[in-house]
């Protein structure tokens, strides 16, 4: 509550502490401005329809056009929504990002008709075209829409499918709403007094060593959801229906199939994940019997499973200190790497720390033609606040990277790679650590902290893919979700990942209605192939020299050139292989043996 009370105004933030949003406007006033630029070119669009299968210089131009339209855009994007970040009580920061949404949504469907044209140029025609000088630039990113041609309709199809797109969100935002607005969840009862429970203060009462307090803030948690679980069940219901109809307007077998399509990643490699997590969970219910030893615990809870191992741990790390850390971590990928980061972290790529009204957690936000942005709420006495920002620092690196070797109609990278990027510098900065703690307890808790990362980014992440595959094959068979179906089904993968130790309540298995990634389906294994990949590289970077390294550079810079299985390779690991999973579950069962060994 006092750190509540002492939480700073936006105003009373430094200068220097904030990111410096110029590269992409001055001010709200010079946004303003492209704005009515950027809603100007409605009317620029209708001459080029009809136009771009008649030569490759047509399309050409067309193309041209789209890509400047495309670089505003975005510029567009970034600013409004970066200034809500800072303060999302901000009225005009709001209105900002509202209508920048009215313009995008004009213009997405201004231009539904252009990607069924472009598929419509007959493949002899397109081959010509696409070997045209001026299409260097853009032969990627017609070979990748091209693919797409079976699956798109005509254009007043598809014209119908843009004006209902809006509304293909409303169970995900009706769920954010309930969730993050309507419901209540109390308060809970603490030597302190009655502290406000909430989905942002959740994880710290989960944390918190008093087991009663646990116990009590879990129920009260779970009892705000319990209320209104059958709402919860039509809206995730909803969201899967939506995914298997979208799916089957546009003829994919499966809606998992719809979701893998865009990066051209098998089912297999779904399939190969979740299938070696599952043979692999012997290191998992051991660390599971491990913490309800080291609790002294006669039973593990649902309750129990993210109290720290090692508590008290505080070290004092200023921001300064902290990127200091950090390039010594990386300093294996070398000089131009480490030099490019200090210089953007030590500068003001990164919005540093908290103020009201300021959007929690971290972000990184790379675009073409600015500075790759940092949201960071930087806590000085958290140590997993540095792995934060290595983790963000990661992923605008790999923008940097991306951004600078290729064209603007190629540059963007897939969420599959970006996760690789940003946990790779995780891993480096753990092995850092590690080697550098100053104390036995500083080093059980990086160890610890580390296993728990392990857990929840590959295992828990898994566990996510799986209950998804579930949902959605058996929509696609004609089984009704009904709550009690969900429930179950969930229950179900509870009792297989947390094994034998754990005894849930009775309320457990909704927590498989609470979770935000499943309204965007066929996300979340990403995170667990990410982690798989990073641990598999950064091994073979550590290990070899500068080929190794320059391949992973290769990999940096590749951004949207190619698919992301393909992207893996040239760094020099095979995701369509069970080895990477294989070797991050016995990374994992390391770790339970160094916790074992240390505590």
């Amino acid at each position: 509550m006092e750190a509540a009370r002492s939480i700073p105004l936006r105003s009373e933030i430094k200068e220097a502490d904030t990111w410096d949003l110029s590269r992409l406007y001055a001010g709200d006033k010079d946004w303003a401005r492209d704005l009515t630029r950027y809603t100007g070119a409605l009317e620029k669009i209708p001459p080029y329809r009809g136009t771009l299968g008649q030569s490759a210089e047509a399309l050409a131009d067309f193309l041209d056009f789209y890509r400047d339209l495309g670089i505003l855009e975005e510029r567009l994007a970034y600013y409004s929504d970066l200034r809500e970040t800072e303060d999302e009580g901000s009225d005009a920061a709001r209105a900002m990002t509202g209508k920048f949404a009215m313009a995008a949504a004009k213009i997405q469907t201004a231009l539904s008709w252009a990607v069924p044209e472009i598929q419509a140029v007959p493949g002899p025609a397109m081959e010509e075209f696409i070997s045209h000088p001026r299409m260097g630039e853009y032969a990627v990113y017609l070979k990748k829409i091209l693919r797409f041609k079976p699956h798109i309709l005509s254009d007043a199809e598809e014209r119908i499918l843009a004006l209902h797109s809006e509304g293909e969100d409303t169970a995900n935002r009706a769920f954010s709403v309930l969730t993050n607005v309507d419901l209540d969840f109390g308060a809970v009862d603490t030597p302190e007094g009655k502290l406000p429970l909430s989905q942002s203060t959740w994880l710290v009462f989960m944390e918190n060593p008093d087991r009663g307090l646990r116990q009590r803030a879990y129920r009260a948690f779970y009892g705000a959801f319990k209320a209104h679980k059958t709402t919860l069940a039509a809206l995730y219901s909803a969201s899967v229906k939506q995914d298997v109809i979208r799916a089957r307007i546009r003829a994919y077998p499966s809606a998992r199939a719809a979701a893998l399509f865009p990066d051209q990643v098998s089912e297999a490699v779904y399939d190969n994940l979740i299938a070696t997590v599952s043979a692999n969970l012997a290191p998992l219910h051991r660390y599971y019997g491990l913490r309800r030893r080291i609790l002294k615990l006669e039973e593990l809870r649902h309750y129990d499973v993210h109290v720290p191992l090692v508590s008290g741990v505080r070290k004092h790390t200023s921001w300064e200190e902290g990127v200091d850390i950090i390039s010594a971590a990386l300093a294996p990928l070398g000089d131009e790497y480490v030099s490019t980061l200090r210089r953007g972290l030590g500068g003001r790529w990164a919005d540093r720390y908290e103020n009201k009204g300021k959007r929690c957690g971290a972000f990184s936000a790379g675009s073409y033609t600015a500075d790759p942005y940092i949201l960071m709420n930087y806590k000085e006495d958290a140590v997993r606040d540095l792995f934060t920002l290595a983790h963000e620092g990661g992923h605008s690196m790999h923008s940097l990277y991306s951004a600078a070797n290729n064209p603007f109609m190629q540059y963007n990278y897939t969420i599959f790679e970006a996760e690789v990027a940003s946990t790779f510098n995780e891993e480096l900065l753990f092995r850092r650590l590690e080697k550098t703690a100053d104390s036995p307890e500083l080093k059980r808790y990086i160890v610890n902290k580390r296993a728990d990362d392990f857990l929840s980014t590959l295992y828990r992440q898994t566990m996510f893919a799986e209950f998804e595959k579930i949902t959605h094959e058996l929509e696609e068979g004609g089984v009704p979700l009904t709550l009690e179906l969900l429930r179950g089904e969930y229950r179900k993968l509870l009792e297989k990942y947390f094994g034998p130790e754990m005894v849930f309540e009775e309320e457990s298995d909704l927590e498989g209605l609470r979770i935000p990634h499943f309204y965007r389906a066929f996300y979340v294994y990403k995170y667990a192939t990410g982690i798989s990949a990073s641990c598999a590289l950064a091994e073979r970077v550590l290990s070899g020299g500068a080929k190794e390294r320059e391949d992973y550079f290769a990999f940096l810079k590749s951004g949207g050139s190619r698919f992301p299985i393909e992207s893996l390779k040239l760094a020099g690991v095979d995701m369509s292989s069970p080895a990477p999973v294989e070797a991050a579950c016995a990374a994992f069962g390391r770790l339970v043996d160094q916790i074992e060994s240390l505590l």
